[in-house]
């Protein structure tokens, strides 16, 4: 998640500057004993208790070191049960000294199962209240098996756990602090950002504002497309492309494409026209080329994914910033055939959610049966595709959209065709006034790569210098929902290597369709070395 070096360092010098910071108030921890009577329909508060500073223990394996510099907190554990098959956990965090009068809400990643404990952790430590839920079931990311037998957990998934998470953390805040919030936010990446959308679309009323990225919003077509592309490199064994093979590939995508670039990535990977027959090797099979069967099946990659009749189900992926912990390795190759977050992704859930069936073959995979039965049975609880965000707009809502370019897990253009639609439905002026996107260069999935790739969008920064709407986006997204400044730009940072040293640089992502240009002088690692054009 983003630079944690860099988060513990600001956490550190942060807490430095503010050790000083009164004492708590004995009627705030009175305040949250009380939380404990608070009768809530469909839900009950199994704990409301005043944490110390520094000494909340969440049994993890590598503790985080941002729980050690918590200030005291009221910590409020509550379970909602909509349905009878319903068991939705939640946590709402409030500090007991210093709220700044907002709330944030906390999104989740793959298939949920946990609670976003380290968003909570920045938002305390920022002066928010903030809210978590696991969405209705335990497990891992890539878990699905909780969804068989089971389609109102898959509701409770799809939309109505963030939701139900947001009314009892706003009834909690109201009751705690005796006033509601001023303003209400949500931020989240991948599953997170299709809950942002979610919630954008159908509980409009809920946030003031909402920062989605990279989000997984066509959820039926993307694990389509997930379940596709496994199949492709399961095929013959000689389709699969290993992992080792990736940063020669990477390599000659840089030779090919690269230009003013202050480090090695691509500014605007859509006109990097890079030919894998390129790479066909000339001799003996090495990590150094391809056989003709890899390059295909990178074609393929690279390439969308369309139904007999042509119609798009998903885009493919762009090339540049294929290496990397968070590229091709883990998404796509993974350490041998079968072992990628793809392929237990949708394996998961064609067989758990879809076919309820834990014996499900990805063999069997075929486009356009499988897609269907994927929309009927399951696109109403998960996909957030509705363009309409009028009523949105209507209560006064920004919402801030951004992805990476490089992002091995969702395809960037996919995003690009969800802003492009609410445009097409609401006009280009309407959407101005509350949307923004941010594509980011050298971004991959959520955060890594390298890029600049660091620009708050895991929430307000420790140094004050760096949280301002200039470099910082959830504080962008404030600036525009209580100041009503509307952010055309962010500057954001990266480092790249370069002879073993990691070099820092700085650029402007730019609110689409416009991006970060090379003036032609200046310091290409400088951000002032660049302006924001029209492409």
């Amino acid at each position: 998640m983003g630079n944690r070096a860099t988060l513990v360092l600001m956490v550190f010098i942060y807490f430095a500057a503010v050790s000083a910071k009164a004492q708590t108030p004995a009627d705030a921890r009175q305040a949250c004993a009380d939380l404990s009577k608070l009768s809530l329909p469909q839900a009950e508060i199994t704990q409301a208790t005043v944490v110390e500073p520094g000494t909340l223990d969440l049994h993890q394996e590598h503790p985080d070191p941002l729980l050690t510099k918590l200030p005291a907190f009221c910590r409020v554990v509550a379970v909602s049960r909509p349905t009878p098959d319903s068991n939705i956990k939640i946590e709402v965090w409030l500090p007991l000294a210093g709220w700044n009068g907002k709330f944030i809400g906390q999104g989740n990643g793959g298939f949920a199962g946990s609670i976003g404990y380290q968003g909570l952790e920045v938002a305390v430590l920022t002066g928010f209240a903030s809210g978590g839920t696991d969405t209705g079931h335990t497990g891992d990311g890539t878990d699905s098996t909780w969804a068989l037998g089971h389609p109102e957990k898959i509701i409770d998934f799809g939309n109505r756990a963030v939701h139900v998470m947001t009314d009892l953390s706003k009834t909690v805040v109201q009751k705690f602090y005796a006033t509601a919030a001023k303003q209400n936010y949500f931020t989240s990446c991948s599953d997170g950002g299709r809950e942002a959308l979610m919630e954008a679309q159908r509980f409009p009323e809920d946030y003031d504002g909402i920062l989605a990225g990279a989000p997984a919003y066509n959820w039926t077509s993307l694990l389509s497309r997930a379940a596709q592309l496994t199949q492709e490199l399961l095929a013959r064994p000689e389709n699969y492309l290993p992992g080792t093979k990736v940063p020669a590939l990477a390599n000659a995508v840089l030779k090919a494409c690269h230009k003013a670039e202050p480090g090695p990535f691509l500014a605007d990977p859509q006109s990097c026209h890079f030919s894998p027959d390129q790479q066909v090797c000339k001799g003996a099979d090495t990590d150094a080329c391809l056989t003709h069967a890899q390059a295909n099946i990178l074609k393929d990659i690279y390439k969308s994914s369309y139904l007999p009749d042509g119609k798009l189900v998903y885009h493919g992926l762009l090339p540049g910033a294929e290496v990397g912990e968070n590229g091709w390795q883990g998404w796509i190759t993974g350490d041998a055939p079968n072992k990628s977050a793809g392929a237990a992704y949708s394996t998961g859930y064609f067989g758990n959610l879809v076919y309820s069936n834990p014996n499900w073959d990805l063999k069997s995979f075929d486009l356009a049966r499988d897609l269907k039965a994927a929309q009927e049975k399951t696109g109403p609880a998960l996909d957030a595709v509705n363009p309409d965000l009028r009523p949105f707009k209507a209560r006064g809502g920004k919402l801030i959209l951004y992805h990476g370019w490089n992002d091995a897990a969702i395809s960037p253009l996919a995003t690009i065709d969800y802003y492009n639609s609410v445009v097409q439905t609401l006009g280009q002026a309407d959407t101005s006034s509350f949307v923004r996107l941010f594509m980011v260069p050298g971004m991959q999935h959520c955060g890594g790569g390298p890029g600049p790739v660091d620009f708050g969008q895991w929430g307000p920064a420790f140094d004050p210098i760096l949280d301002d709407a200039a470099h910082n986006i959830t504080t962008a997204l404030e600036t525009w929902v209580e100041k009503g400044t509307a952010p055309e730009q962010v500057i954001a940072r990266g480092t790249f290597d370069a002879a073993a040293k990691k070099i820092p640089f700085a650029q402007p992502i730019c609110a689409y369709p416009k991006a970060a240009q090379y003036k032609g002088s200046g310091d290409k690692k400088d951000a002032a070395s660049y302006t924001c054009v029209a492409k």
